[in-house]
Parts: C-alpha cells; structure tokens; sequence
C-alpha cells in the first residue's frame, strides 16, 4: 500500500510539474515566428517586469506609445482617414452645388483621385476641413462610427477595423498584462481614432493621442456642446509626437513602436530616458500578404528612421520574416 502510495504522489508531483512547464511555455506572441525581434521583445518586458532584475522599472513608469497608420493597422494605398474624407466629400455633395466646378473637390467628385490629390497637402487639408469640421463632436464621432460599419478597403474588401496587425494586437495585450499602460500617438485625427480604439486595441479614448482640429464650446438648444472648427489646431507628427506625449501623457515612454520617418522623432525622444529602453521599427517587407515600401513610398517613408535604427541597434521587425500572421481573418 505504501510503494502505490507513493507511486500516486510521484505521479502527481510528475503532472504538477508538467502543468507548470506548459502553462509557463504558453506563448503570448503565437503570430510572431522564433526570430530575434520577438526574442528582443520578450527579453526586453522580462528585465523590466522582473522584481530581482537591476533593469526593473516601476509600474507606473511602463508607458509604451505606438504610431497607428501603418504600425497597428495598415495604410496602404491611402492612409484610411483619407478615404473616409473622400467619401464623406462625396456625401455631402448635394448640399454644396459650388464643389462641381471648384478644385479639388471637383476632381474628386468626377472619381479623377489623382488629379483631386495633385496639389498636395493643400488639397489633402482642404479636403479633411470639408469633411471634418462644421458638427459638434458628438456627430461627429457617430459619422465615424456608422462609416467604419459599412466602409470597406478598397483593394483587400475587408472592414477597415479588420485590417489590423495580429502581431501587434497579440503585442498590445502581452505588455498590458506585463502592468504596461499602452498609448497611441499618430499623424491621424484624435477624434477620427478614439471612437473605435477601445474596441478594437483595447485602448481607451483617453489613451490615444494624434492630430485635432480646433474645437468651440456654444450653446446649442440650451445644451452645452463642442463645435469642431475649419482650423488646425495641432499636428501630432515627426517632431510633433513627442511633444503630443510630454502635452498628453506626462511621462517619457520606455516602450515606443511605429513604421515611418514620421515616427522618428518619438523613438529617438524615448531612447533619450534613462534606464531601459525599446524602440521598435515595423519594416513593411512583404508585398504577398500586404505590401512592401520603405524609402521611396509616398506613404509611411522609412528612410532616415531605418539608417538611425541599424546605428542605434533598435529593433526592426522584418514583416515577411518575423510575422507568421499578417491579419487577423488569417488566425486559424
């Protein structure tokens, strides 16, 4: 009786063991092949969450910011904020007869993209202001939302919404269950982003930061409301991110993450901290399972942030090489 005793409690013991082993092994980042970039990740969220470890940072200093377009989700062949401009010019139309014959709302309404897009930013501003400004914030966050229901990509067919990195999604939540407080800081509108990023990042409205359009209070039917107006009021890009972080967060990130030369200036004021830090670049290398561009893109440029990130030694993930999964309809 005692030798089947004991052989119970090894068995046990043995199955125990097991257990720990496996539930230790379990794998926060399963869309992200066995490369050096996934190992610097993992390393990196060890050393600064690991009590004993000379790198360990408080909880409430993990910030960790990310660029949107084209870091979290893609944006190719447009940034999608563009799109949802065009197509709220277009539905507007009717109400503004002038647009037939002046630029560049004439081109865009006679489906001529490229020629509505030839004067460049001065068209690309005009364009967001027709489309963007005039309501109150709250309309607006509803045209945002209806938009996103029925909108789909051009090319891919699928809802903007679920043209988002799987990576990145798995990467969100592996460092916020590491005490990480995750931020988005993008060239995109702050009101165009916040309507969704909860539900699709996990990220709440109060941690997204990005570009904004001037804002009015008034009374309206005697119920207080914000006017959103046809003026920049702050361009959350290049050397506008950190001052967006510093304006929004209040603490320098540990943990930064974007895509572009747009992104530089964020990684750089974040390796500038003290202690342990992370920049991460996402290289868009595969041109099968989305596209592949870097330093002559008109979109999403990476060009002086890829020659600081090879001197700097900064993380740069391969998209072809290092990501099993692209999007999440591909997660078996």
């Amino acid at each position: 009786m005692s030798m089947l005793r004991n052989f119970f409690l090894s068995l046990s013991l043995l199955l125990l063991s097991n257990g720990a082993v496996f539930a230790d092994s379990t794998d926060p980042l399963p869309s992200w092949n066995d490369s050096q970039s996934k190992q610097s990740i993992m390393a990196f969220v060890e050393s600064v969450t690991r009590s004993d470890s000379s790198d360990f940072v408080p909880v409430a200093e993990r910030i960790a910011t990310f660029d949107n377009d084209g870091n979290l989700w893609a944006e190719q062949p447009m940034y999608f904020q563009l799109f949802f401009a065009i197509d709220r010019v277009k539905a507007l139309a009717e109400e503004h007869p002038e647009w037939r014959t002046e630029e560049p709302f004439a081109s865009l309404l006679a489906g001529k993209l490229e020629a509505a897009l030839a004067g460049g930013l001065e068209s690309v501003l005009k364009i967001v202001m027709a489309s963007h400004a005039g309501m109150t914030t709250e309309e607006f966050e509803v045209i945002v939302s209806e938009w996103l229901e029925t909108a789909r990509h051009p090319v891919t067919k699928r809802p903007y919404t679920e043209m988002v990195y799987q990576p990145m999604l798995e990467l969100l939540d592996y460092l916020r269950a590491n005490d990480f407080k995750t931020f988005i800081v993008s060239g995109g509108g702050i009101e165009f982003m916040r309507p969704w990023t909860e539900r699709v990042y996990g990220i709440p409205p109060e941690q997204v930061v990005g570009s904004s359009i001037k804002t009015e209070f008034e009374m309206e039917d005697g119920r207080p409301v914000l006017r959103r107006l046809a003026e920049i009021d702050f361009i959350d890009d290049k050397e506008g991110k950190p001052v967006g972080i510093h304006s929004h967060i209040g603490r320098r990130p540990i943990f930064a993450s974007g895509n572009s030369d747009g992104d530089l200036q964020m990684l750089q004021y974040t390796a500038a901290g003290d202690g342990p830090r992370m920049m991460l670049y996402l290289h868009h290398t595969d041109a099968e399972r989305e596209w592949a561009y870097d330093r002559e893109s008109s979109i999403g440029k990476l060009d002086k942030g890829l020659d600081v990130a090879a001197e700097k030694g900064w993380t740069v993930i391969d998209m072809a090489q290092d990501w099993s999964t692209v999007f999440p309809a591909e997660v078996k």
